[in-house]
C-alpha cells in the first residue's frame, strides 16, 4: 500500500510541477505550398546528408597538409606570398 501511494505521490508531482511546452505553433501561408518548396523539402535532406557522409570526409582527407599539395587544395581565408 506504501509503494503504490509513493507511486500515486510521485506521478501527481511529476505532472503538477510540469510548466507549459512552450511550442510556438508554426503558420502556415500559400507560400509552403509552392511545387518549388515541396520539392525542396524532399531534396534538402538528401543534400546535407551527401554534405556530411561524402563532401566533409572527403574534404579532410585533401586538407591535410601531407595531402595538400597532391591535390592541389589551398586553405581558405589564407593569402600566401610566394
Amino acid at each position: 500500500m506504501k509503494r503504490v501511494l509513493a507511486v500515486v505521490m510521485l506521478s501527481v508531482t511529476l505532472v503538477l510541477s510540469a510548466g507549459p511546452a512552450g511550442a510556438v505553433p508554426d503558420d502556415y501561408d500559400d507560400t509552403e505550398s509552392h511545387p518549388l518548396r515541396v520539392i525542396a523539402y524532399l531534396v534538402y535532406p538528401i543534400g546535407f546528408a551527401a554534405e556530411w557522409l561524402i563532401f566533409r570526409p572527403f574534404h579532410y582527407l585533401v586538407s591535410r597538409p601531407e595531402t595538400e599539395p597532391v591535390f592541389g587544395h589551398k586553405p581558405h581565408g589564407e593569402t600566401r606570398v610566394q
